[in-house]
């Protein structure tokens, strides 16, 4: 099928013919009482449900990953919709668990989170928009202890706050560098005490990933309390439990902590929940929505951010703990236009044929798939087909994986939706049942922070060497001092590369990884190492995508991807 041919996302996803949630709902066993509805075709689990649901037995998990990611597009979130219905149409009792999208990278140049073509969850707009309010509740919720940290400082400073090592930022879930390093507290003693601060955009907050490694209310207060916001004159951790703020906090993230469950367009059950970041924190969505998924269906399809470098390593290392389960398989999705990137063609000539750049850019796929191999858990690659791919093209990159023993399945969700997917679904649920499974984090909780950033530079992004600035190395005392040094490591690096260089694609070799500073996440449970400069406030484009969208006079809204 010539890609013209295809709707635009929006179009087929307004022309969908969704279910009533609480038909949704009932084929997961859900009575009307388990469900908080949010509309016609939206709906919350109550805490109710969720409690009636713990002895329930789980079903098996499947983590959806890629190569790193190039402007080409990978369509991970596709396959993930795309494989679920799938799922479904074999026969398996499947849903999928989802990130939230944000409203930056939406009105920005990344477009929405919800899928694409014909592997799409819905309501598309609402999802990509203002959805049930979660992400504007963390947003009230960060801003909340912002106000109360400089009301302290205000009314007396009874902890002694170091007003120049406050680290707790503003938040607001939109793309604006303008918003980066601001000064507040101007016009005289009665408007505050004047500081340095600036934003980050909402999903790059603590609270964010706060929320989404929480089991419930009682444990989200304990994280939100031992959050560090400044350090005081002598410079110990003030925390928000120091400031008495996590009780308020908690109020107003009671809702926001509860799964959002939609469907795909082939009414496969979705649940929707949280979406921190994959360079500052771990960029999984929430444990309660996955876990609820493994409790309501027999097959639950999930995904990490960006590639398997950043987001599958995260989502093993990290959210496993959390969640108190493993995956039962992963899919490692690949492109031929990604490929050939990382072998060195250019953007512009990606329609062409080149099967030298796609042997080239192989050398990506391989070190992911070695990284897989690492945490012990069963693999399928997913050549994600795109209109421009050649079958010479297509057959050379599926007699390679074969080759290298890799069970390999070309989808065509995009176009096809979850007819295009069956034969990954085959694999995948194959692979589960021959219980090859052996999962294994890559580090001991006891080792050195040090220990661990090690480990993940050489074994997972090969790297040469390791080095920490004087001030990483410093930090690195700090937090053995804090008591901090047996928490997991979640480190920040450019997607687009295995190394800290965004321009390495490919497989860069003989590279050193800079760690310049660390961030305690002691809410989340995780130290963050940066590599790079941080874009925690990202910009909006030249031609931000907001420019073409629109909305009529019946509602309906246009330009939306």
């Amino acid at each position: 099928m010539n890609q013209k041919k295809v709707p635009a996302d929006i179009e087929i996803a307004q022309k969908a013919e969704m279910l009533p949630i609480t038909s949704i709902a009932e084929k997961l066993g859900l009575e009307d009482e388990d469900i908080e509805l949010y509309g016609k075709y939206k709906a919350k689990l109550s805490y109710d449900s969720l409690k009636k649901l713990e002895e329930r037995k789980s079903g098996k998990l499947i983590l959806v990953t890629s190569i790193n990611p190039t402007p080409a597009g990978e369509g991970k979130s596709t396959v993930t919709v795309g494989l679920g219905d799938a799922l479904n149409s074999i026969g398996k009792q499947a849903m999928i668990a989802l990130r939230e999208p944000s409203l930056g990278p939406t009105m920005g140049v990344k477009g929405g989170a919800a899928g694409g073509g014909y592997a799409q969850v819905l309501p598309m707009e609402e999802i990509n928009l203002h959805f049930t309010g979660d992400i504007h509740a963390i947003t009230t919720a960060n801003n909340a202890l912002a106000a109360m940290v400089d009301n302290h400082i205000h009314q007396g400073n009874e902890l002694c706050i170091d007003q120049r090592r406050i680290i707790w930022k503003r938040a607001l879930d939109m793309n604006d560098r303008a918003l980066r390093q601001i000064v507040i507290g101007l016009g005289g003693p009665v408007q505050g005490v004047p500081r340095e601060d600036g934003f980050d955009i909402t999903v790059a907050s603590e609270i964010m990933a706060v929320l989404c490694l929480a089991d419930g209310l009682d444990d989200l207060k304990k994280r939100l309390s031992r959050m560090v916001v400044a350090y005081d004159i002598t410079k110990a951790p003030v925390t928000v439990q120091d400031i008495g703020a996590q009780g308020a906090l908690a109020m107003l993230l009671k809702d926001a902590l509860k799964p959002n469950l939609v469907q795909t367009i082939e009414h496969t059950p979705a649940l929707i929940h949280g979406g921190p970041f994959a360079n500052i924190a771990h960029g999984c969505n929430s444990v309660i929505a996955t876990r609820t998924a493994l409790k309501l269906s027999d097959y639950v399809v999930t995904e990490s951010g960006f590639g398997a470098d950043l987001g599958a390593e995260k989502f093993l290392n990290i959210k496993t703990e959390a969640l108190g389960a493993s995956p039962d398989a992963v899919v490692l999705v690949a492109t031929v236009r990604a490929l050939k990137m990382h072998g060195g063609q250019k953007k512009t000539d990606l329609a062409a044929e080149n099967l030298p750049a796609l042997e080239k850019g192989l050398e990506n796929l391989q070190k992911h798939m070695e990284t897989i191999g690492l945490f012990g858990v069963p693999l399928v690659i997913a050549i994600n087909k795109f209109v421009t791919d050649t079958e010479p093209e297509l057959a050379y990159l599926t007699n390679w994986c074969e080759s290298n023993g890799a069970e390999v399945a070309l989808t065509e969700v995009w176009e096809h939706g979850g007819k295009g997917g069956v034969e990954l679904a085959e694999k995948v649920t194959a692979v589960i049942e021959k219980g090859e499974k052996s999962f294994r984090r890559l580090y001991d909780q006891n080792v050195s922070l040090e220990d661990k950033i090690r480990t993940i530079a050489y074994n997972v992004y090969g790297a040469g060497d390791v080095k920490f600035s004087s001030k990483a190395e410093r930090q690195l005392m700090e937090v053995e001092n804090f008591g901090w040094g047996e928490l997991p490591v979640c480190m920040e690096k450019t997607q687009y590369s295995l190394s800290d260089d965004a321009k390495k694609l490919g497989r860069p070799k003989g590279f050193t990884i800079h760690i310049r500073e660390l961030r305690p996440k002691i809410g989340a449970g995780f130290i963050v190492a940066l590599t790079g400069e941080v874009m925690t406030m990202p910009g909006l484009p030249k031609k931000p995508a907001a420019y073409g969208m629109d909305v009529d006079e019946n509602g309906n809204v246009s330009g939306l991807y």
